[in-house]
């Protein structure tokens, strides 16, 4: 380890985009600490690859969090410990908002009183809404129609105002679609349930479906499917630990989109999925689904400005192709 990095406390660091952040962290020379309940979390991802310090448990339970303040020197926290599947936000919003939103209350209660004011958080898109220009820049409004949505919104003006009142700095990374894998195969996507289009054309390449679902096919787009902003997870990585320095430097509190700024159909993913994979990908058009937006596409500007970020991985053959490594290795 390089002299003087500090430790840094990652919640939902077993998850899929923590994991990528607790590796970038790990290459930049940091100790890390890993805190997760596990829920969709992957223990042998932490234990065989990553090989850093995990504690199961949660983020509400605030005697476990107050032990862990005081047993390590954190010197910042980076929060990805949400529940994110949009459907269920709907069905089961109390779900969401005793995790997302009381959890990470908790949180940041639990590192006002260990005297640790440095959060990167872990934020989305969903807080837009629709979006009403393209792209979408920091300065949108934010009109979330989902609930989990609204909980990523919620810790955004529970920050601004913790900022105010304590002069706790945060940085908020509102992200598109994180996609792809580590490029060298040790860490990669694997949600169960699996909602993520990427994933979801791979699992049906390798035979583990039989059909990938295009919801709606009539959109005002060139092939009529909807496009979305897809961005490497590495990518997102490294824009986490850049955050986490520009904090540590001193840096005011900012929120950051993070995406690729251009913006790829779902039959342009499909078609790219055929291409690398070689293999046949059935497809079943289905109709839309409602609050799909024609067109989702961030403006990372202000990133690239403030952090220096400079995404690595922006093609999206070498975003499914790292994942298509990922998958084949992962479901043998």
């Amino acid at each position: 380890m390089s002299p003087g990095k500090p430790t840094i406390l990652v919640t939902g660091g077993a998850g899929y985009i923590g994991s990528h952040a607790v590796l970038a962290l790990l290459q930049a020379g940091y100790e890390v600490l890993i805190l997760d309940n596990l829920v969709y979390g992957h223990r042998d991802l932490v234990e065989k690859v990553l090989q850093v310090e995990l504690v199961v448990g949660d983020t509400s339970d605030r005697v476990l969090l107050d032990q862990l303040f005081q047993s390590h020197d954190i010197a910042a926290v980076m929060h990805f410990s949400a529940y994110a599947y949009v459907g269920e936000s709907v069905t089961n919003p109390a779900k969401y908002y005793r995790n997302n939103v009381v959890g990470t209350l908790t949180l940041l209660e639990a590192m006002q009183a260990a005297s640790v004011n440095k959060f990167v958080f872990s934020s989305t898109c969903a807080t837009y809404g629709v979006p009403q220009v393209i792209p979408i820049p920091e300065n949108h409004p934010q009109n979330p129609i989902n609930p989990y949505g609204a909980t990523k919104l919620m810790v955004e003006k529970i920050l601004s105002d913790f900022d105010t009142a304590y002069g706790f700095k945060s940085v908020i990374f509102r992200y598109f679609n994180a996609a792809g894998a580590d490029p060298h195969g040790k860490l990669g996507e694997d949600h169960i349930p699996e909602t993520h289009l990427i994933p979801l054309v791979l699992q049906t390449a390798l035979g583990k479906r039989e059909s990938i679902s295009v919801f709606g096919t009539d959109y005002p787009t060139d092939d009529g499917t909807c496009i979305r902003d897809y961005i490497h997870v590495n990518d997102l990585a490294d824009a986490h630990v850049l955050g986490l320095e520009y904090l540590l430097r001193g840096g005011d509190s900012e929120v950051f989109n993070l995406g690729n700024g251009n913006g790829f159909s779902v039959k342009e993913v499909i078609e790219t999925a055929k291409s690398i994979t070689g293999r046949n990908i059935k497809v079943v058009e289905c109709d839309r689904r409602p609050g799909d937006p024609p067109v989702l596409i961030g403006s990372s500007d202000k990133a690239r400005k403030i952090l220096n970020w400079q995404p690595k991985y922006s093609s999206l053959k070498e975003i499914i192709t790292h994942a298509w490594q990922w998958h084949q290795q992962r479901h043998k």
